[in-house]
């Protein structure tokens, strides 16, 4: 909705990257909130659920009413500033369509499944897997703090070579592999492999119900090897490069038949407006994988 093609991948790891960054700095915090523990007779563990939720809900009202949906109604831009960005939208056949029942879609589904479940999984568990290889409280949530710093400067860094190469899957399965490589290391219970392990799952370019039920791999009575919330882990990250390889096919095949097509003079039966209004659908569109 406001950014071509070539250039979309760069913002969402900025996005998610703040998440990261979020939860590096959210490990500091934490370890200094617990020390409250007792304090107006709360836990340590209640005091970080009440400062760090009332912190989100203020950001999400500031948030409701400064971020705008789309360039037509961004307030913040001028009226020539709004035409341009509509322009260079649509021109790319990337106006919003009236009806998205593809094939796609739900392909891109199972993908984002497939990859965001192991990445909550494990981000919502890293400090009580830790804290299981014999750290204290506090010093788990430090050791979060590298892991979630390197995830966040690794995803920004390789979203701009994305960006800049023009290709997406290559990236994609590599970090797939990645966070296989990452998972088998901590399905290994000696303690070293594990931090060692975490920090490899912990690289998540790859990305940003699936958060319940990841909530639910990693069971009190697996600690400290947790090896069925690893393993099932595991087994979405497969799904996910299955799933990659059959979407990287699927737009190959794609942009194979419209370019046969363009060589039999497609091209010529539309007018620049008729193809425009097609989208993604038009025989002039090319999939980036």
């Amino acid at each position: 909705m406001w950014y071509c093609r070539h250039e979309i991948q760069l913002p969402q790891p900025l996005f998610f990257s703040a998440a990261s960054i979020t939860g590096a700095f959210s490990g500091l915090i934490a370890s200094s909130i617990a020390k409250m523990d007792g304090a107006a007779d709360l836990e340590g563990w209640r005091w970080i659920f009440l400062l760090e939720g009332i912190a989100t809900v203020v950001v999400a009202v500031i948030a409701f009413f400064v971020l705008h949906d789309f360039p037509e109604t961004a307030t913040f831009l001028t009226e020539e500033e709004r035409a341009f960005v509509v322009f260079r939208l649509k021109y790319q056949g990337q106006v919003q369509a009236k009806e998205q029942t593809r094939t796609q879609v739900a392909q891109a589904e199972e993908f984002g499944v497939d990859i965001v479940c192991p990445l909550y999984g494990i981000s919502l568990f890293l400090p009580t897997i830790i804290r299981n290889l014999g750290y204290s409280s506090s010093k788990a949530q430090l050791m979060t703090v590298p892991i979630y710093i390197t995830a966040a400067i690794l995803a920004v860094f390789f979203a701009y070579r994305s960006d800049r190469l023009g290709k997406r899957s290559p990236f994609v399965v590599f970090f797939l592999l990645m966070m296989i490589v990452g998972f088998s290391m901590c399905i290994h219970v000696e303690s070293a492999s594990v931090y060692a392990g975490v920090a490899a799952c912990a690289i998540y370019p790859a990305f940003p119900g699936v958060i319940a039920s990841a909530s639910n791999f990693y069971r009190l009575k697996d600690a400290p090897g947790y090896i069925l919330g690893h393993a099932l882990e595991l087994a979405f990250i497969g799904a996910g490069v299955v799933a990659a390889v059959v979407l990287i096919a699927a737009y190959a095949a794609i942009n194979q038949k419209r370019d046969r097509a363009m060589q039999e003079g497609e091209r010529d039966r539309y007018t620049a407006k008729e193809l425009s209004a097609k989208g993604d659908r038009a025989v002039t569109f090319r999939y980036m994988y």
